[in-house]
């Protein structure tokens, strides 16, 4: 075969010495043809040629570049191919101006304060974009130290780096070096699949230069540093310093802006936490790089190089502790913007005031606390072998214990010398003597405790798992997760803002919001409902109530909590000490039918099913923000305003999307401080004012009656406050399963419960007048803190009258009491069925009474009344 002729191994052409001979004879039987049809047929090697004549556009190449040589050939080949490539893939990619002006960097839902302390994030990424200048320029050269040191001198490509990843490629045949530079790597991570293909790569050199015309060196630098990801969910360099350090950008070392800089290499497996010494090698490779390139000098090199790395994981750090609102605030976002809403920046503002809310928290820790101290010691959380334990071993398994705010896990190791020895994890040991364990008596029922204990041995083991807490001189003290459980929770009764809520020891430990999922019987605090609807049907606070033995209520026999039974006796006093014969006496009279359609205006859900007269002890279910909701009608001068927890929504840039304005209470009708600003009886122009449910002087000789519940009733305990403006109702149910204080001032309606979720006996002591009401003076003490006495007038229609405090009628005696009643009320002041005063002696003896038929006999209840009820005060 002539040269130039068919290679046996391809059939394309060679190219080589001969090639001009070989086109030309190749070329001479075509001429002859055209110019002697008749001639003889082509040689056999002729045909051959001929039937091998390119028909392809690479082939067409080849045949006319055949002169140019192999080196040429091959540059002009590619240049043709990249020219091709160029023409068809261009059109195909996306917009970068339009692309990267739209950018919006996927952020975390975040949960704010009233007064802007963060409550919690939520999302599955972490972000925290930051705009260039606030990026240290010594973070930033750890970075172009190592992803690319020529960054501000080249256009977008890096010729010098693409060579060596093509020399690293073809001597390899591993697409191991992409060459990538800072540019690069945002096109591929806004436009682009992570792919490893040489199409991708190309068409991210093209997007690349592209970027590099439409977007300055800093835009592309911020774009990089916001977005690239470090592992743990965290993506851009803020949001990697708060989770790998807990540190601002700004108060970064260089060995952490070196070690950052290292992460993006491999974020999943390298990063300081999952891989420590090799994210270690790689810091140190960094520094050395910053050096070589003159960002820093030999010492802080050397520094640098020396100093340990501390890295790890430290949760999201939030400003205030209110869990249970911000996952009220996660749900209702999820449920209105859908699941993308967790990614999309927004900022929710909750109405919740972080005074109270820290206030709220630190009083029912501290009731549940002294419960537990009351009721004795339940004994260790768990009891581990620590034989040939070491302090690693057991960091490791502390490392697993659930971590509940203030309460300090420890493992006992051994009790020498009458002390134990307790390790608290990472190298921190203390002592336990008797003094710090001397309250914990061996609980053995809610009524019964073990004898105090004489040796620290009677409390504690080797091998328990104890909690410990400090005591108000800072040492430890023995401590325990409390077993009770409670509530606390604040609204604004002008608007039902949530202020603050509190729905278990820590949300940590439970995630059962009980303020307003829990539903258990409210006892006496739901007796207000029941005067109030009495009041609305013409009796008065100076009417006399049966306090008699009920009649005609099937097997049920209901009493009062003291065993007693008092005759006659006026509503205010009733209603002051609770007494339980006197309100059932009552709601019969007022009518099941009447009360039940009255008390729905407070936004209580009264069951047909269950009516009967077991409602004047509370036995119907609710939560505590329900009878907060309710409470503040009386607290506002008679306004349905409904509980609202979420008060703006803004998105990632900064725009309201959402600002509540809810109906209000008149501003001004009601309270006032000091004289300056007298009540008005009217709403201002323009005010959106909420439903006005019941009449103002409902609610005014409400917070009246409630006053004598603190003055001279079950609710004394609050006059430690010192204010002549608060006011409220408890609640204990039967065997004091629950205790309930809710109570009021003219800027905050608060509701305490304290109970087991079980539904376990609290014991005796722990009624709403101690355990609850202890609770909420506490939190309202610190609420109350600085504020003036608040005074409220009497509103229009109503007058004083001097009343006979046994028989409740108009009196002319000067030793007589005033009341304040309606207008209307002034002559029939013993109300629509009045009572007699007949039922007294002159010792004050109750004498045998005539049993009084009810307004409406209610009919059998249709299930019977729980033995639960029977004793509620």
């Amino acid at each position: 075969m002539p040269v130039g002729g068919k290679s046996s191994a391809t059939g394309i052409p060679r190219i080589g010495p001969g090639a001009d001979r070989a086109v030309a004879a190749a070329a001479e039987p075509a001429r002859r043809s055209r110019a002697a049809p008749a001639a003889a047929a082509p040689t056999r090697p002729a045909r051959r040629r001929l039937r091998r004549a390119p028909r392809t556009v690479f082939g067409w190449l080849l045949h006319y570049l055949a002169p140019l040589g192999t080196p040429l050939q091959f540059l002009t080949l590619g240049l043709f191919g990249a020219a091709l490539f160029v023409n068809v893939t261009l059109p195909e990619l996306p917009d970068v101006k339009q692309g990267l002006s739209e950018v919006q960097l996927q952020e975390p839902l975040r949960v704010y304060s009233a007064d802007g302390a963060l409550m919690a994030e939520f999302g599955v990424e972490r972000r925290q974009p930051m705009a260039f200048a606030k990026f240290p320029p010594l973070l930033i050269q750890a970075f172009l130290a190592t992803e690319d040191s020529r960054f501000f001198e080249h256009g977008g490509i890096d010729v010098v780096g693409m060579g060596r990843a093509l020399v690293n490629y073809a001597s390899t045949g591993i697409k191991a070096q992409g060459g990538s530079t800072i540019t690069m790597q945002v096109t591929r991570n806004f436009f682009l699949s992570p792919e490893k293909t040489f199409r991708r790569k190309l068409a991210e050199v093209l997007l690349a230069l592209h970027v590099e015309k439409t977007l300055s060196k800093e835009e592309i630098l911020e774009l990089y540093l916001n977005q690239i990801f470090f592992g743990h969910r965290a993506y851009g360099v803020a949001a990697a310093a708060s989770l790998y350090y807990g540190k601002d950008l700004s108060e970064l070392s260089v060995a952490e802006m070196a070690m950052l800089a290292g992460v993006p290499k491999a974020p999943s497996s390298n990063n300081p936490v999952s891989n420590p010494e090799r994210a270690l090698e790689r810091r140190n490779y960094i520094l050395g790089r910053m050096l070589e390139l003159g960002f820093i000098d030999q010492t802080q090199f050397d520094t640098a190089v020396q100093t340990p790395d501390l890295a790890k994981l430290h949760g999201q750090q939030v400003d205030l502790e209110a869990g249970y609102v911000a996952e009220m605030v996660r749900r209702e976002i999820q449920s209105y913007y859908g699941e993308a809403a967790a990614k999309q920046g927004l900022r929710v503002t909750t109405t919740i005031d972080s005074r109270l809310q820290t206030a709220a928290q630190e009083a029912l820790r501290k009731a549940l606390r002294q419960y537990e101290r009351r009721h004795g010691y339940r004994g260790a959380e768990a009891n581990v072998d620590l034989a040939g334990a070491s302090e690693a071993d057991m960091d490791a398994y502390l490392e697993g214990v659930a971590r509940v705010p203030g309460l300090e896990p420890g493992l006992v190791t051994g009790i020498e010398s009458g002390t134990a020895r307790v390790y608290l994890g990472g190298g921190r040991w203390t002592t336990l003597g008797l003094s710090q364990v001397s309250w914990a008596r061996q609980f053995r029922n809610a009524g019964w405790r073990g004898g105090v204990p004489r040796r620290v041995a009677d409390v504690v083991a080797k091998g328990d798992l104890i909690r410990l807490r400090r005591d108000q001189k800072g040492q430890w003290e023995l401590s325990s997760i409390p077993a009770v459980t409670g509530v606390l929770v604040t609204l604004a009764p002008r608007d039902g803002a949530v202020q603050a809520m509190a729905s278990g020891y820590a949300y940590t430990e439970s995630q059962f919001n009980r303020a307003v999922d829990m539903r258990r019987q409210p006892g006496s605090s739901f007796k207000p409902f029941v005067y109030a609807a009495a009041l609305n049907e013409g009796w008065t606070p100076a009417s006399l109530l049966k306090d008699v033995s009920v009649k005609g209520v099937g097997n049920w026999s209901p009493k009062n909590s003291d065993g007693r039974e008092m005759g006659p006796v006026r509503m205010r006093k009733a209603l002051a000490l609770s007494r339980n014969l006197a309100t059932i006496n009552l709601l019969q009279s007022v009518g099941l039918d009447d009360a039940s359609r009255f008390i729905r205006r407070f936004g209580f859900e009264v069951d047909p099913k269950v009516l009967g007269p077991t409602m004047a002890l509370g036995t119907i279910e609710t939560s505590p923000v329900k009878m907060a909701e309710g409470y503040a009608i009386f607290a506002n001068g008679g306004y349905h305003v409904l509980p609202y927890f979420i008060a703006r929504i803004e998105n990632a840039n900064g725009d309201v999307i959402y600002d509540a304005s809810p109906p209000r209470a008149c501003s001004d009708c009601w309270y006032r401080y000091g004289k300056d600003k007298p009540a008005r009886t009217e709403a201002a122009a323009g005010e959106q004012l909420a439903e006005q449910v019941i009449d103002p002087r409902i609610a005014y000789q409400m917070t009246s009656m409630m006053r004598d519940v603190v003055e001279r009733g079950t609710g004394t305990r609050a006059l430690r406050l010192n204010r002549k403006d608060i006011v409220g109702k408890t609640g204990t149910t039967n065997d004091v399963r629950d205790s309930w204080f809710c109570g009021y001032q003219a800027d905050f309606v608060t509701v305490a419960w304290l109970g087991f979720d079980n539904n376990e006996k609290l014991g005796r002591g722990e009624e709403g007048g101690r355990a609850a009401l202890s609770m909420w003076t506490d939190y309202m003490d610190d609420a109350l803190k600085d504020k003036a006495i608040a005074q409220l007038d009497m509103p229009p229609g109503m007058v004083r009258v001097r009343v006979d405090g046994n028989r409740g009628t108009e009196t002319k005696s000067t030793g007589g009491l005033i009341e304040v009643v309606m207008e209307e009320y002034r002559l029939m002041l013993m109300g629509p069925e009045p009572v007699s005063a007949g039922g007294l002696d002159a010792l004050g003896a109750k004498k045998k009474t005539a049993a009084v038929k009810p307004k409406t006999q209610a009919a059998k209840p249709a299930r019977a009344a729980p033995k639960v009820v029977d004793d509620l005060f």
